[in-house]
């Protein structure tokens, strides 16, 4: 979709949408919780959002470099295994998997990126929703038939594991996620795709239908070339843990959500 004046603009969703002058971030007005919120695209910038990924999309390719046959209790997948930096060993090396169900992923495939979360994953920390959403999502594939899942290092929003822990500490004294992020100097998403795009690239996936409640994401796989037909929710109800959790990814992120 354009708009008249605006060439190549993308328009993905609509809300009413202010940015507080001293922090930069962007917030949602209250109101009807089946508005959404509205991202101009123009000519490679997101001209309202201070916060989005991908804008300086890399152009290093990923490297495929294990693939195997894995089952899990969700039904079989194929794990394949990738990484990517620059030859000379300059730049960050990324590693990430995909987890790939079915043989054919033409169409639209059902797809979730979803960033490691050691505490929630593995630990079942009931911090956050890290560990259900990834469950929903794989179960969510295994109903479909076929999909990928992308599992990528970016522990804490792209913190690392220590200034996570770090992090929480200073939630426990009474501040947001966001907030304690910036209290630690970093910024409230530390997070890139880049790398799962490639990954989607080298899989031959060129449409996806998003398995997120973040809207960023669908810019993000948008303006490297990805086609994002459908948004699909993966939301987990809230319980007395988690509930100031999806409030701050709500309204200081962005995330969106059915009213509840």
């Amino acid at each position: 979709m354009t708009l008249s004046g605006f060439p190549g603009m993308l328009v993905y969703s609509t809300i009413p949408v202010w940015l507080n002058q001293r922090s930069g971030r962007r917030r949602t007005t209250k109101g009807d919780h089946t508005m959404r919120f509205l991202t101009f695209l123009a000519n490679g910038r997101d001209v309202f959002s201070s916060r989005g990924y991908n804008f300086g999309v890399s152009k290093a390719k990923v490297q495929q470099v294990a693939s195997a046959d894995f089952p899990t209790r969700w039904g079989q997948f194929r794990i394949h295994g990738f990484t990517t930096g620059s030859a000379n060993g300059a730049g960050k090396k990324e590693e990430a998997v995909a987890l790939v169900m079915g043989d054919d992923l033409s169409g639209s495939p059902l797809v979730r990126i979803h960033s490691q979360c050691l505490t929630g994953d593995v630990f079942g920390s009931l911090r956050c929703d890290c560990r259900q959403q990834l469950e929903m999502a794989l179960s969510m594939i295994a109903r479909q038939g076929a999909g990928v899942l992308i599992y990528e290092q970016q522990e804490g929003r792209g913190i690392g594991l220590m200034a996570k822990l770090q992090a929480y500490a200073l939630q426990d004294s009474g501040l947001d996620t966001v907030e304690a992020n910036e209290k630690l100097g970093f910024k409230a998403d530390h997070r890139e795709f880049q790398m799962p795009v490639e990954i989607l690239k080298a899989l031959g996936i060129k449409k996806v239908r998003l398995l997120s409640n973040n809207p960023d994401k669908v810019g993000a796989l948008e303006r490297a070339g990805i086609r994002v037909t459908e948004r699909v929710p993966c939301e987990i109800a809230p319980t007395s843990h988690t509930a100031d959790y999806l409030k701050t990814k709500e309204e200081k992120l962005g995330h969106l959500f059915t009213k509840r």
